[in-house]
């Protein structure tokens, strides 16, 4: 672009094609804004020939359907909010804007973000570009696909409990988790307030580096973002260190682990070990407890986060004029019924009657019952219940005290290595449908990215290798709060290995 040997709308006339193509299969977008992206195309190739453009001229990048931007509909994959129109941009919109990246559409995804492999929607499944019989993986997963397709060489996704890096590692992308507080969560739609983060889904490690340059950084609009400085993760990505030391835990290799995967993981370490890194081995006792602790924890804030979605104030309404008439046909039965019993029944029936909802209790739970997927329904009750009276210490307040012994866990660890190394998922992707009716088996599909969200620290997936099955496997590193950099750096040594 710089040369004039190609122009920015000729690249997204490219890309456009290739969506068109391919995009009715995988269904990675749940619409495209092409019209208005190539009007913003002409105004930064501008800008490139003139040489005063963003640092991000030249990207085309995807939104996951959860981050708002002013003006489009931002529907969640959800009935609740399939006419939701946002009247204002996310934080990390303007700041794409402001360094020239060209938006080129909505991503599908997991309906509120809550499931592992983007089958919970109401746009249908997104399907994986390498093979289109398995899932792209979740709730990112149309994020993941479209940058694995070729749709746009950068998208945005978010990540509650794995939800950046595996389906990055499904599909084959980088995929990075900042810190919790590292990029402003101010416009992104919440599941879970405490473990949400927003971060890029690219093709190389310096174009998740550059991108989270732009992102990062404190925002006014969101209090939980932090002041930290943002360095420059482009250098430390074109000059990585060899001489790193990767703590190997114990816990992240054993049973459940696909048998190929774990070869792809050794083998890449001992790579490294030979470029001059130090493989340190350790032990996060009380990893075990993280999936019981996460799906307590994220599913209570869950419960809290989609109250405000009553027909009423937000979201899907249900027709007040049938709510209405059907509590009448019922009123109308129980009193015929009470008029014609035996007074053996006659109790029972007054009980029902004076139990019956009012029209407004009615049309709240009508509409949530409409509104919401099934997935979301099942984490809303689960967390309902783990807060009711009760139930809140025995659940709520030890699953808050086991994330401050993970937290306490990944502490120690760091005291003695720079990054920790795990898989990204414990297969490589499965099949659409096979899990859908298994919901532990699904979460157990979160089983080494959870922690990570737990305990507020930054992740990342980067592409280790091909199965035999011919799927992408991921490898992720994790290092502690604000140490994206060596992040990058542990991620570029690995993608060094398979140019």
């Amino acid at each position: 672009m710089q040369s004039g040997s190609l122009t920015l709308p000729e690249l997204l006339d490219e890309h456009a094609h290739a969506i068109e193509l391919d995009n009715p299969e995988i269904n990675a977008f749940t619409r495209t804004g092409l019209e208005e992206a190539r009007s913003r195309a002409k105004v930064v190739q501008e800008k490139i020939r003139n040489k005063t453009a963003g640092r991000l001229a030249g990207t085309l990048i995807g939104i996951k359907e959860l981050i708002c931007q002013k003006g489009i509909q931002a529907s969640c994959a959800s009935h609740m909010l399939e006419n939701f129109e946002s009247v204002y941009n996310a934080s990390v919109i303007d700041k794409l804007e402001a360094e020239d990246a060209v938006i080129v559409g909505r991503l599908n995804m997991d309906e509120f973000a809550m499931g592992s492999s983007s089958e919970n929607t109401i746009y249908g499944p997104v399907k994986n570009p390498h093979d289109t019989s398995k899932v792209s993986g979740g709730s990112s997963g149309g994020s993941a696909a479209a940058v694995a397709a070729g749709f746009v060489n950068a998208s945005l996704g978010s990540d509650t409990g794995g939800s950046i890096r595996q389906p990055a590692s499904f599909c084959g992308t980088v995929g990075i988790k900042p810190t919790y507080g590292r990029v402003s969560r101010h416009g992104l739609i919440a599941f879970a307030s405490s473990f949400d983060c927003i971060g890029p889904l690219t093709h190389t490690v310096y174009d998740a580096a550059l991108l989270l340059n732009t992102l990062a950084g404190e925002d006014p609009c969101d209090a939980t973002s932090s002041d930290q400085p943002v360095p420059d993760y482009t250098r430390v990505v074109l000059d990585p260190a060899p001489r790193i030391r990767i703590g190997v835990p114990e816990e992240y290799f054993g049973e459940g682990l696909d048998d190929e995967i774990k070869t792809s993981v050794m083998t890449v370490l001992g790579s490294l070990e030979k470029e001059g890194a130090e493989l340190v081995p350790l032990k996060l006792p009380h990893t075990e407890y993280a999936i019981a602790a996460y799906y307590i924890l994220a599913t209570a804030e869950a419960s809290s986060n989609l109250a405000r979605y009553d027909g009423i104030r937000y979201g899907h309404r249900a027709d007040q004029k049938k709510v209405r008439e059907q509590l009448q046909l019922e009123e109308k039965e129980l009193s015929r019924l009470a008029g014609s019993g035996s007074s053996g029944d006659l109790t029972d029936l007054q009980d029902q009657l004076e139990a019956l909802d009012s029209p407004l209790i009615r049309l709240y739970k009508q509409s949530r019952t409409e509104g919401f997927g099934a997935e979301v329904k099942r984490r809303i009750m689960l967390g309902t219940y783990v807060l009711s009276a009760g139930y809140y210490e025995a659940y709520y307040g030890k699953a808050q005290r086991v994330r401050r012994l993970i937290k306490q866990d990944f502490d120690e660890a760091f005291k003695s290595c720079d990054v920790i190394v795990s898989p990204t998922a414990p297969t490589t992707a499965f099949a659409l449908g096979s899990k859908t009716d298994d919901p532990l088996q699904m979460y157990l599909n979160d089983i080494y990215t959870i922690s990570a969200n737990l305990a507020g620290i930054c992740g990342a997936s980067i592409p280790s290798g091909t199965h035999s099955n011919g799927l992408p496997i991921g490898l992720q590193f994790m290092a502690n709060s604000f140490e994206e950099s060596r992040l990058f750096n542990a991620c570029r040594l690995v993608e060094r290995q398979f140019e």
